[in-house]
């Protein structure tokens, strides 16, 4: 293993990228939307009932929002505040990563899958753009860890600690989070035959936990659906928000029901992983397919320096999502803290074997991606958004001097593997965080609306808009969701300000209405990111705007 002074620069390292992700801009949609979600439950300091907008919204349990709202009380409503609660689960799922790592293979696995995991390119993103995933993730394979101890030490602690992982799990994202605990567990107990262990009452104990941390979610869930069957949710009346949790919400995924379809594509997340976990994409796939042949060729009979656990679970994982018919990228997150294991074990399986021409394989790949790092920090810096600030030039030269250092000195392959994978993640990262978003962000026109209204002592209150389309961004930094107003009721209205898209405001003035002041802001889906956007020549060609127009 890598000197313990060198893991942890590089661990401070890359802590500091998600530090400096803190501090940026909210995206829209989903971190936006959620983070407002979260601010209404303390401006309203109603902690039961969740709406998006003003819909009811019966989708993803509560705990997400809760942990935004209790971070919102003790720091106030922040962006940065909306991501502690996603931050810390992410270092939470790099702790449980090494005792993991630990349990199944030796304390330098631990050490190294902790470290693949913070820097594997979902997971710095999903502690940015935050979303329910990194608690998700954090608490699942905390949950994961604490059973496998079970089964191998039969300790109750452990047993207790993982149904209480399971129920935060459960009460972030519903049934999924059973399903990636279950999977790998069912996978670990079916290696090792000790079925036994989940046959006595230190099980009951587990369960109890379990329904003890999930019932505040099953509470907020029965008084805002269950006690109300009058409710119309998604077109239906009747909804019960256990029944959903417990039962329909999964089905609904799978077959794109509620929710809408966006992929049939079965290998949709075969290609997604290609890049959701660089810069160890290659060691993740070597790995694989190394740990699936050593299983195979001993006809799955269970050997004491061997584990399915990770192989399976990643197999049965990638297997059931791969048929849902709505997918998105960050659906992988889950299957990280897995390959990060696996990924590990294989790399120091390589180091002790001194298997040199495997090491040099991977070593090759790493330096290719790291040149492609290179070029796209490149691209973005002097192209995209060129750099216009001396510190950035700073602490950009820098890090690629230490870069160069570790490329140039001479050592085994492995520390090498590991320390350019790292650096390569700091860059590109590091970059993204502190120059490509910020940048970016300057075309969502919600949160730089907010800051003109900020400048300009518009009242919140007074701002209204004509059409039921979210504007998540405006919403949270104004700390007032927009109202929405009809073109009737807005004939009776002065003095006030609307909040208008290109069309919307060719609407009013062919209504007859007349404004004295308008404000405008460039507006891009961010989230959306396309060739002509990226070329500065033609990013006039893909802007849309959005306009506050003063009704006086």
């Amino acid at each position: 293993m890598i000197s313990n002074t060198r893991y942890w620069f590089l661990f401070l390292l890359i802590v500091l990228v998600y530090i400096a992700g803190m501090f940026v801009t909210l995206f829209e949609n989903d971190s936006a939307q959620f983070a407002v979600m979260a601010m209404r439950m303390v401006q309203e300091n109603d902690f039961l009932s969740l709406f998006k907008g003003p819909e009811e919204y019966l989708d993803k349990p509560h705990m997400h929002y809760w942990l935004a709202a209790l971070s919102y009380k003790i720091f106030g409503i922040h962006d940065w505040a909306y991501r502690i609660p996603g931050v810390l689960a992410t270092l939470l799922g790099a702790y449980s990563c090494f005792g993991l790592g630990r349990l199944l293979y030796n304390q330098n696995v631990g050490k190294l899958a902790a470290l693949i995991f913070m820097t594997s390119q979902t997971i710095v993103l999903g502690a940015i753009d935050v979303r329910t995933d990194a608690v998700l993730t954090g608490f699942a394979v905390f949950a994961i860890w604490h059973l496998t101890a079970y089964i191998e030490k039969n300790y109750l602690k452990h047993m207790l600690l993982g149904c209480f992982g399971a129920g935060i799990a459960f009460s972030t994202k519903g049934q999924i989070a059973l399903l990636v605990i279950g999977l790998p567990i069912l996978c670990h107990l079916a290696y090792t035959r000790k079925w036994k262990l989940f046959l006595n009452w230190r099980v009951l104990t587990g369960l109890l936990v379990f329904a003890v941390v999930i019932a505040p979610m099953l509470y907020a869930y029965y008084t805002q659906f269950d006690l109300h069957p009058e409710k119309i949710i998604r077109g239906r009346g009747e909804r019960s928000g256990i029944f959903f949790i417990f039962w329909e919400q999964s089905f609904e995924r799978l077959s794109g029901e509620g929710v809408g379809q966006n992929s049939s594509d079965y290998f949709f997340f075969f290609h997604t992983f290609l890049w959701v976990f660089l810069p160890w994409t290659v060691l993740g796939l070597v790995a694989y397919w190394q740990k699936a042949k050593s299983i195979i060729q001993s006809k799955f009979k269970f050997e004491p320096n061997q584990e399915f656990l990770t192989l399976g679970g990643i197999t049965l994982i990638f297997i059931i999502i791969s048929f849902a018919q709505f997918k998105l990228p960050h659906y992988l997150n889950i299957t990280i803290p897995l390959f990060a294991v696996l990924g590990a074990g294989y790399l120091h399986g390589l180091y002790m074997e001194e298997n040199l021409r495997m090491k040099k394989i991977l070593l090759g790949f790493q330096y290719f991606i790291l040149a492609i790092v290179f070029l796209a920090v490149t691209f973005i810096c002097f192209f995209v958004f060129k750099t216009d600030t001396y510190y950035n030039y700073i602490w950009k030269v820098v890090l690629s001097v230490i870069i160069i250092y570790y490329c140039l000195k001479r050592e085994d392959y492995y520390f090498r593997i590991i320390t350019i994978g790292v650096l390569s993640s700091v860059l590109l990262n590091g970059v993204l965080n502190t120059h490509f978003y910020p940048r970016l962000l300057q075309y969502q026109a919600g949160s730089s609306m907010a800051k003109t209204i900020d400048k300009n002592n518009i009242p919140t209150d007074d701002i209204y808009k004509i059409s039921e389309n979210h504007t998540w961004a405006l919403d949270f930094y104004n700390q007032k969701p927009v109202k929405i107003i009809s073109l009737m009721q807005l004939m009776d209205k002065k003095d006030i300000w609307v909040y208008v898209n290109d069309k919307e405001l060719k609407t009013l003035k062919d209504a007859g209405f007349d404004w004295n002041q308008q404000l405008t802001e460039k507006q891009f889906r961010i989230t959306r990111l396309q060739g002509k956007f990226l070329d500065p020549s033609t990013r006039k060609k893909v802007l849309n705007q959005m306009h506050l127009v003063h009704i006086h």
